[in-house]
């Protein structure tokens, strides 16, 4: 027979599935007849833009293009330093059987590594390899059992949780533009590289709004057309609002910044200025934890019951830290001496994360690329450094069952030739970990009682405690309770019984 029940409905967010790809990208291309020819690249990047996403039914598609700089040294009679511009353009398709149109994606692009290899002094080939970091997140409504009236000696075992459900989520883009001026000095004759970085990022949430700041900081090097090379940068803020109903400062809030088109456009030589376009997708994610109590397991002395109980993953205890590490080093290259630096790229990477006594220990590297002025010369040259990096953030939750996303930003960078000829490296790391766990709960769906069985009740037994039980699972094995054991044997910590304690069960049922 059915018994009446109080339910409760609860949305709950669960990671659906998560992996890790990567799109290799190959393509030849002719140096255009306006360039002198290549005799070897020097130097080759690239800024990935993701200009769209689609999440369908059993898949997942993503298109974008690298924008490649490449710095090459002329097959001419000066042996001059040129550069070239090119587009590549890749799509990757990802068969996920459990992705729905309604769910949310959380996406990262990373570009792992580009190279240039010379075919002929009229032709290239460009190889790149992507990483895609992929995260899909539902977020469903679940009903439960949470209140029992009609059984008066219902014995019920509850479990309090920390439970994240998503709020809402929202897509806005924004577009960052600005003109770079350049020294009146310096008549541009090309772009030989671009580094594009989003720092300063800012949320806040007001009035059922999500408003997002944020700095794009451009570094672009170029020549002039009496052969210099010089480097200037620009921080360009950008700012969007995001309509989310139901939210306050309490909630947590996730953001996303992707780069979906990038424009670099040198004015007139006059104007000695560069136009800088970058538009901008941010998505983002807005959930709250919850504490609930929640039914895990029920009986009744005086009654059979049978219950529908259902298994259901999500996630709990969601947090964001920021912690900045602060590297400082000293760097002999014998190479660069006391030759000018043009530019230094920087790429830090977590290499390991481990977890210990409340504690993140991240083990990683940056990689330094050095542009820098060759031997006599007026050309450009480089050299790849890598320094090592431990550091800890302090979590009191944390722990290894913990999934634990954590993104890397440079804020802060500084490199100093000194008399001795060593290089003072000085750079600021934002560490932005997400901490969070996936959680597997049992909640009750359904109670009925069973009129068919019958039990003969006993007065006591006295009973051996075994490895593994409880005194829930005692009470619940002689239909007895728990306060009744505790009482009967004077128990002061029900949660703590020894293997071979002698407990007196009072109120024995033997069905």
């Amino acid at each position: 027979m059915s018994v009446n029940t109080t339910k409760q409905a609860l949305r709950l967010s669960r990671v659906i599935d998560q992996r890790t790809d990567t799109v290799i990208v190959e393509e030849d291309f002719v140096v255009p007849d306006i360039k002198p020819d290549i005799l070897n690249a020097i130097s080759t990047s690239g800024t990935v833009c993701i200009y769209k996403k689609e999440l369908n039914s059993g898949k997942i598609k993503i298109d974008g293009c690298i924008n490649t700089y490449i710095i090459y040294l002329a097959d001419d009679e000066n042996s001059s330093i040129r550069a070239l511009n090119t587009t590549l353009d890749f799509s990757k398709i990802l068969d996920i059987e459990s992705a729905k149109q309604d769910m949310y994606l959380e996406s990262k692009v990373k570009l792992k590594t580009i190279e240039c290899r010379v075919l002929n002094g009229r032709k290239i080939s460009i190889k790149a390899i992507v990483e895609l970091e992929i995260k899909i997140i539902s977020n469903e409504e679940f009903e439960f059992v949470n209140e029992i009236d009609e059984i008066k000696d219902i014995q019920l075992l509850n479990k309090t949780l920390t439970l994240n459900s998503m709020l809402g989520t929202g897509i806005t883009k924004v577009y960052a533009k600005d003109t770079m001026v350049i020294d009146n000095s310096d008549n541009l004759e090309e772009v030989m590289r671009t580094d594009i970085s989003i720092i300063n990022q800012e949320t806040k949430i007001s009035y059922n709004k999500v408003l997002v700041k944020a700095d794009v900081g451009v570094k672009i090097m170029y020549l002039t057309d009496d052969g210099r090379i010089c480097t200037s940068t620009q921080i360009i803020p950008a700012m969007g609002f995001i309509d989310m109903a139901d939210v306050s400062e309490e909630n947590l809030c996730e953001v996303n910044f992707e780069l979906k088109n990038l424009i670099i456009k040198p004015n007139n030589v006059e104007e000695h200025s560069i136009y800088i376009e970058a538009e901008l997708e941010i998505a983002c994610n807005v959930s709250q934890s919850k504490e609930m109590n929640i039914i895990q397991d029920l009986y009744s002395p005086s009654v059979n019951i049978v219950y529908k109980q259902k298994q259901i993953q999500t996630i709990s205890k969601r947090e964001i830290l920021k912690d900045v590490c602060s590297i400082r080093e000293k760097e002999f290259i014998t190479e660069i001496g006391n030759h000018k630096i043009y530019d230094v790229c920087v790429k830090p990477s977590i290499l390991n994360t481990r977890i210990l006594n409340g504690r993140m220990m991240y083990e990683g590297q940056i990689e330094l690329e050095f542009f820098f002025e060759a031997e006599n010369t007026r050309r450009i040259d480089t050299k790849n450094v890598v320094i090592p990096f431990t550091f800890n953030m302090d979590c009191q939750d944390v722990n290894s069952t913990c999934n634990i996303d954590t993104n890397i930003e440079v804020i802060m960078q500084d490199f100093t030739v000194m008399p001795d000829g060593g290089i003072d490296v000085k750079i600021d790391l934002e560490f932005k970990a997400c901490l969070s766990k996936n959680e597997i709960i049992q909640v009750i769906e359904e109670i009925n009682t069973d009129e068919t069985r019958s039990c003969n009740t006993c007065s006591l037994v006295i009973y051996f405690v075994k490895q593994g039980d409880t005194l829930w699972n005692i009470a619940k094995k002689f239909r007895s309770t728990v306060d009744s054991i505790v009482q009967m044997n004077n128990i002061q910590d029900e949660n703590n019984i020894n293997v071979g304690q002698q407990l007196f069960i009072p109120n024995y049922c033997r069905c």
